[in-house]
């Protein structure tokens, strides 16, 4: 059962992360978040970027970084949920 949470957990971190650096590359293509999936990635994705945004400027006013480090630090998230769901459950 633990291992099956796990997976899932990690699952989903990966798909997010994926869904991710899709919205990054649609932000090449001129009109491509306007779409349905454009749409749907701008809400699933956009209230997480937002903080990142916040406190990480623009390189040279043109380049967003904060994609980036976003997904640095969604790399610890399952990570600590794994472990606070060991310690809650397991």
């Amino acid at each position: 059962m633990q291992f099956q949470v796990e997976q899932i957990i990690d699952t989903l971190f990966i798909i997010y992360r994926y869904m991710i650096i899709i919205y990054i590359l649609m932000s090449w293509v001129p009109n491509m978040r306007e779409n349905f999936i454009g749409e749907l990635l701008t809400k699933l994705v956009e209230p997480f970027l937002a903080p990142f945004r916040k406190f990480i400027p623009p390189i040279m006013g043109m380049i967003d970084i904060s994609p980036i480090i976003a997904i640095f630090v969604l790399q610890f998230v399952p990570v600590g949920l794994k472990g606070i769901l060991r310690y809650l459950f397991w």
